[in-house]
């Protein structure tokens, strides 16, 4: 069984069990999440697709970790100029352990 769940402005397959690094949210480690915006959920032959979600269908998370991503770099160069750059960013995240998948 699994889900396509919308958070943060993207969509991310999710499966019981699994782990995954979403945008941050709010709340501490060890703290329950539901997410209500299901848009596809499939359990062997059946299948369930939201216009665009499915009314009653709930994806349960428990967050494990707040962390922040890898450094990006962005380097802005003039050539002939002397002129450059370098801006750096960390993205924040929330991860969080998939526990089930109700109202398919």
């Amino acid at each position: 069984m699994y889900a396509i769940i919308q958070t943060g402005g993207k969509q991310y397959k999710v499966a019981p069990g699994d782990t995954i690094r979403i945008e941050k949210l709010a709340g501490e480690v060890g703290d329950t999440v539901k997410f209500q915006d299901v848009l596809f959920t499939a359990d062997g032959d059946k299948v369930s697709m939201g216009k665009p979600t499915i009314n009653g269908a709930i994806v349960t998370a428990k967050i494990v970790a707040h962390g922040k991503n890898k450094k990006i770099i962005d380097v802005t160069f003039r050539r002939r100029k002397h002129s450059s750059k370098t801006k750096g960013h960390r993205q924040t995240y929330t991860g969080v352990e998939i526990l089930g998948i109700e109202g398919a």
